[in-house]
């Protein structure tokens, strides 16, 4: 699957909430692949297949001369990943299931027990849709930093046009 498309989506999707004031926010994508000796490097990430894990950084910058109080950054998690705790930076995030409400972590349902007593239960990060991080205050020339880390579950199938089929002449 080509990135580009994914990148323009996520790129679209980003968020920067900001009192009236610019910003700017570039987004990358790279695979993280583990070296011989167990180390982790980033590499170019053309295409990704299932297995994969993939780490998206996303820099905002305050390009005015004043602070920016309120900037809001979020990522939404693309169709077909899985949200990976691990590699989250800052670590203090909150999550969506829909991309709309966010909750701190662990997110968590009621469900009800073969007993019939209702529980509470962690929902598994495959249901992960989004993730926000705390607001931030960004001075005048600064910039801040969010990455989070998706493992690659499934490749969408690309659409294909239909050929009409031929029909048998009687």
């Amino acid at each position: 699957m080509k990135l580009f498309a994914l990148i323009v989506l996520l790129s679209a999707a980003l968020t920067a909430h900001a009192d009236n004031t610019r910003l700017t926010s570039e987004l990358k994508v790279a695979s993280v692949v583990e070296q011989a000796d167990g180390s982790e490097a980033l590499a170019s990430a053309q295409s990704v297949k299932p297995g994969d894990l993939l780490q998206y950084s996303t820099v905002y910058s305050n390009l005015t001369p004043r602070t920016v109080s309120r900037l809001v950054a979020s990522l939404p998690i693309p169709a077909g990943t899985e949200w990976v705790a691990t590699g989250t930076l800052p670590s203090t995030v909150s999550a969506s299931l829909d991309g709309a409400v966010f909750a701190p972590l662990p997110l968590m349902r009621k469900t009800r027990r073969a007993d019939g007593q209702w529980v509470e239960v962690a929902v598994p990060l495959a249901e992960y849709r989004a993730l926000r991080w705390p607001e931030q205050q960004l001075a005048a020339g600064a910039s801040f930093t969010t990455t989070a880390r998706v493992r690659v579950i499934s490749v969408p199938t690309p659409v294909v046009a239909a050929t009409p089929a031929a029909s048998a002449a009687r």
